[in-house]
């Protein structure tokens, strides 16, 4: 499948100034397959090295102390020589800070050896930042990536087209149809896969709840037993905290009494390793956003709409016969595309109860509210309100409809949010 993360790998190893990459990012998302594939299409070798509870090649890093004798030993280690510029080494499954200090060694020295180590465990930053490396996060595939794999480019163009013209987009219905079974399905491979190839929708379930269980292995990276249980508890009632008309987190859902210091550690797990995306309440809009965000009120939304139709445990009937349902899905999808982006999620919310899902503080600045119509609320005045209080000449409307253009505001067909990367 072709990922928009294979151009960026490109640039890297064009780079002259290019250092040992770390691709980070949760599980069942493609690291392994994209990276190996970019390997075995642009290098005349690859050297894969599985770093999970690999004593022998955590004893090579730690004894060997210059480049020449590190790269002789792994050469051994794989059975096969390790070229300067044509060897693509591969380093999986890193989380020992061991391995990611002997590696900083390439990014020191000049050398001509092309390294990337891949992670599942993005919290492990923390401990593995440093000049010496750089770094590139990946995420489920978005709906382009989704439309290319089945196959459909020609239908990207034509969004592509009408997203910077603002003209309608003659196959918008077609698209919708693409866009709902794309959220369906969501964006992990495994399950893309089993679309394309027509598999019944009991088995694309049971493949959404493996990835949860997964998601849930992950959990046993935390210390004590209490975090672990908390983890669960809060990505299982994710989908109950979405479906409530006020969507800010509420910990009293999970137990009475349940405060927010019990689930801290939790929850700043699930949103490091990009589990969930934290969206932060802010009731002002001056640059920067960061500062007026309030730490306390949040919402959580999870990195997949796959899995969080699954647990929603509901059928396709119903998600398409509810517009309240399909807008949670919406929202969660909208949210996993702007984080993606690289921006940081905001929702505002002032004393009245008008509310904005998501604003967004573009590079140059600016800022931009962005909000999901909603046809049992079609009535709201919060985008208006909010544009008139603090000043805002520019807004975004995802809509089912067709793009135009309203007194300031655009309107966007909710299939043409992986747009927004061209202009934010």
């Amino acid at each position: 499948m072709e990922r928009k993360i294979y151009n960026d790998l490109l640039k890297w190893k064009k780079d002259v100034s290019r250092k040992p990459l770390l691709v980070y990012g949760s599980k069942q998302i493609g690291k392994t397959y994209t990276i190996v594939e970019f390997g075995e299409k642009e290098y005349k070798t690859v050297a894969y090295i599985n770093s999970d509870n690999n004593q022998e090649l955590l004893s090579i890093l730690e004894k060997e102390r210059t480049i020449d004798k590190i790269i002789a030993k792994l050469s051994l280690l794989v059975g096969e020589n390790i070229l300067k510029n044509d060897t693509l080494i591969i380093f999986d499954n890193v989380v020992n800070e061991s391995i990611v200090k002997a590696i900083k060694k390439f990014g020191k020295e000049e050398n001509e050896y092309h390294i990337i180590m891949i992670t599942s465990l993005k919290e492990k930053l923390t401990v593995f930042k440093g000049e010496e490396l750089q770094y590139k996060n990946m995420f489920p595939m978005d709906f382009e990536e989704y439309l290319r794999a089945i196959g459909n480019i020609e239908l990207i163009d034509f969004i592509k087209n009408s997203y910077r013209t603002n003209k309608s987009m003659p196959f918008h219905n077609i698209a919708m149809d693409y866009y709902e079974e794309y959220l369906m399905t969501g964006g992990l491979p495994e399950s893309i896969v089993a679309s394309i190839n027509k598999e019944s929708d009991l088995k694309i379930k049971i493949i959404h709840e493996k990835q949860l269980d997964t998601y849930k292995k992950e959990f046993l990276n935390l210390d004590t037993l209490i975090d672990i249980i908390r983890c669960n508890d809060v990505v299982n009632i994710l989908p109950y905290q979405l479906l409530k008309p006020n969507r800010k987190f509420q910990y009293g859902l999970m137990r009475t009494g349940g405060r927010s210091k019990d689930y801290e550690k939790a929850i700043d797990f699930l949103s490091n390793n990009n589990i969930v995306y934290k969206c932060y309440k802010i009731s002002e809009a001056n640059p920067p956003l960061s500062r007026c965000k309030d730490s306390e009120s949040f919402k959580l939304y999870l990195n997949d709409t796959g899995i969080l139709f699954m647990m929603m445990h509901i059928s396709k009937l119903k998600l398409f016969s509810d517009d309240n349902l399909k807008y949670i899905l919406y929202e969660n999808n909208l949210a996993n595309t702007i984080f993606s982006c690289g921006y940081n999620l905001y929702y505002y919310q002032s004393e009245g109860k008008a509310e904005i899902p998501f604003i967004v503080q573009t590079r140059a600045g600016k800022i931009i509210p962005i909000e999901i119509v909603n046809k049992n609320l079609s009535k709201a005045k919060s985008l208006s309100l909010f544009m008139s209080k603090f000043n805002i000449s520019e807004a975004i409307r995802f809509t089912e409809d067709n793009f135009s253009i309203k007194k300031g505001v655009k309107y966007i067909p909710i299939y043409a949010a992986f747009c927004l990367k061209e202009n934010l």
